[in-house]
Order: C-alpha cells, then structure tokens, then sequence
C-alpha cells in the first residue's frame, strides 16, 4: 500500500504533485488525465497501483505488477510549443534518473528517445501525450513508468527489463523515489525555462550512444549511421555519409 503521508513529507515543491490522486486502478493514467475535466491543476499527478491499458510508445503494453511499481503522470497546463514537447521528455528521463543515482547510487544510461536503463536492462519509461485547442497544445501529460520492486518480469521483451529491486538488491520505498522524482521535475521545468542547453547537456552525459553506429527503425523504414548528437530541441541527429538527417521518431539499437 502506498503510503501518501510518507510522500507528502518528502515532496519539495512548489506546484508539480501537489494535487495529487492515488488510485488502486485505471485503464491508463495518461488518458485520464488528458480526457478529464475533473482534472485542471497544473502539476496534477495521478498514481495508479494498476494500469488496465498501460502503454508505451506505439501503443506498446506497459505490464506493471499492481502494488510493486510506480506508474503515473503528471499534467502540464498552458500553451506549449510543439519543438517544446521533446524537451519535456528528455527533462523528465534526467529528472527519473537523477532520482535513482542519488537514492541507490546506481549508474544510470538514457537512451533516446524516452528509455531509462541500469546496466544496459530497461528500468523506467516515459509517454508524453498532448491535446490542442485552435491548434496549439493546451495539456500535456508526462506518463512514467519505473520498475521499482517487481522481483522477474516473465516474457519476451526487445529491451531486457530491470527493477530497482534487483539492481539494488533490496525493497525500496516507492514514495521517497516518487518524491524525489517530483521534485527533480519541477526544478527541471523551471531550468529549461532558463536555459535548455543544460537540459541537453544532462541528457548527453548519460547517454552512451552518441558516437556509436546505430540502427533506427521507424514503422517499416530502416536508417542506419552515426548517432551524431542531438540538436537544440532533443532530436537526434544522424549521420551517413557527408549528411545529417534529423530524426524524430524510431526505436534505436546499436547495429
């Protein structure tokens, strides 16, 4: 069981979770908190032991023991850009793992766009989804998946997953990690107002890639070359040949 009075006491923000709703189970977290009209409070987050119809990108199943885990979004209010977007989600990987380097003082690898791994196994997701109105983005929502105490994960998967458990050896408290995952955000948000070339920069020192020969693999499109960098928005920029392509979606490996 969650235990929100411990949370609350560890949360050291000014507006992200302050609003917050815990529920045993929804179909998803991302899609109540962009459909309702129950819910307006810049900084909502919505918690859910259970997601009925968790996912991923491309609509992947997100499988999350009930219990075990933290899934959960968070809603942003107000007009945002959409070059802006992918900079909320390069935030939110540094945010989740700053929280597990600092806690559990494990070696934490991003990898583009949204995968958050220890020791080359999946350890967190991430799922940013808007809506609009007059066609400018008016909420957006941060889902984030992180495999806190599941003990196996039984299945085939295309990224081995992990757990904080079995990475450090031990059962953790959900409601510190979550706090300090908050609270990383909101600061985040705040310096990317700032300046987003220290976002970038964050991003960068934790991802391995950059420099590797990679392959991406978008739908039935397959693009292979050298992960470059990535440009001043998050994208990432490849390179074949004399020429940069600049990416914005695909599912990367190192070829």
């Amino acid at each position: 069981m969650f235990n929100i009075e411990e949370f609350d006491i560890k949360l050291d923000t000014d507006y992200i979770g302050r609003n917050f709703i815990y529920s045993d189970e929804v179909d998803s977290t991302n899609s109540v908190l962009l459909s309702s009209k129950d819910f307006n409070q810049n900084g909502t987050v919505l918690l859910a032991e259970y997601q009925s119809k968790g996912r991923g990108r491309k609509n992947r199943e997100w499988i999350s023991n009930s219990g075990q885990n933290l899934t959960f979004s968070i809603l942003l209010k107000g007009e945002v850009k959409d070059q802006k977007i992918n900079l909320i989600n390069l935030s939110t990987a540094v945010a989740v793992a700053q929280a597990i380097e600092n806690l559990f003082q494990l070696d934490v690898e991003l990898k583009w766009p949204n995968d958050v791994l220890v020791h080359k196994k999946k350890i967190a997701g991430i799922l940013l989804e808007s809506s609009s109105k007059a066609n400018k983005i008016s909420r957006v929502t941060v889902g984030i998946g992180i495999n806190v105490n599941q003990p196996n994960f039984p299945g085939k998967f295309d990224i081995v997953p992990t757990s904080i458990r079995k990475e450090f050896h031990s059962i953790v408290s959900r409601e510190k990690l979550l706090s300090e995952v908050l609270n990383n955000f909101e600061k985040l948000l705040d310096q990317l107002e700032r300046s987003q070339k220290k976002i970038l920069n964050q991003w960068r020192n934790r991802c391995k890639m950059i420099g590797e020969r990679i392959k991406i693999v978008e739908e039935d499109k397959i693009r292979t070359g050298i992960f470059e960098d990535i440009d001043e928005h998050g994208f990432l920029l490849l390179k074949q040949a004399d020429k940069i392509e600049k990416i914005h979606y695909g599912d990367v490996s190192l070829r």
